[in-house]
């Protein structure tokens, strides 16, 4: 869970579309803990704006003229890397989530999912959590398992720590973040990692998110 914050989370909304853009403003406004505090009508405005070090959250379009939301995202985290953004687009395709994850998005939510995905993601990347609509678990399952492994692979006696740590290294935990939670050495958790990922055959971070997500690991972030 994210805890409670004295002041609402301050958001940056980028999207061209201005209906669109005021409609989510009104939505995310409504709620006590979140705030628009800023706007954008492209990617390159995102990236100028003079205000970046004020914000808490970017929450991004994709599909904009000019600067891309990839690579608007790919450049407002060279400006401030600690700054989470959550992508919002109409594309549940494993090219463009791979993409963004690339680029240093924390967040991926499908416009036309329920709202309250949307401010799940929001307060989640807030926390530090990596977040991916639920709704791109169908998409992100071919040659998986219903477990969330590949059908090639069978998983050779994981362990219910080696699970704790991948469950907490797919939910955008750091590796000291999770040492200091199990209260062991940050290279033991490095071990875990390798050795879960190993015996479950994910070899790449969009594994390990397939995986969470079929778990609904991600839903507890």
């Amino acid at each position: 869970m994210t805890a409670p914050h004295s002041k609402p989370l301050r958001i940056l909304l980028v999207d061209d579309h201005d209906t669109v853009r005021q409609g989510l403003k009104l939505l995310i406004d409504r709620e006590a803990d979140l705030e628009v505090t800023e706007e954008a009508n492209d990617g390159r405005e995102a990236v100028e704006t003079s205000r970046l070090h004020e914000l808490d959250v970017v929450v991004m379009d994709l599909s904009m003229p000019g600067l891309s939301g990839v690579e608007a995202t790919r450049q407002l985290k060279e400006r401030r890397p600690d700054l989470p953004i959550v992508t919002l687009t109409r594309h549940a395709d494993e090219t463009f989530l791979h993409e963004l994850l690339r680029a240093g998005a924390s967040g991926y939510v499908l416009k036309q999912s329920p709202h309250a995905e949307l401010l799940r993601a929001i307060r989640a990347v807030a926390g530090g959590r990596t977040y991916v609509d639920p709704a791109l678990t169908h998409h992100l399952a071919a040659s998986f398992g219903a477990d969330g492994t590949p059908t090639a692979t069978k998983q050779r006696g994981i362990t219910d720590r080696e699970t704790e740590v991948l469950r907490l290294v797919s939910q955008g935990y750091a590796n000291k973040e999770i040492a200091a939670k199990l209260d062991v050495s940050t290279k033991t958790i490095e071990v875990h990692k390798a050795n879960a990922m190993r015996k479950l055959g994910l070899n790449s971070r969009i594994e390990l998110l397939r995986y969470a997500l079929l778990r609904g690991w991600l839903r507890e972030a």
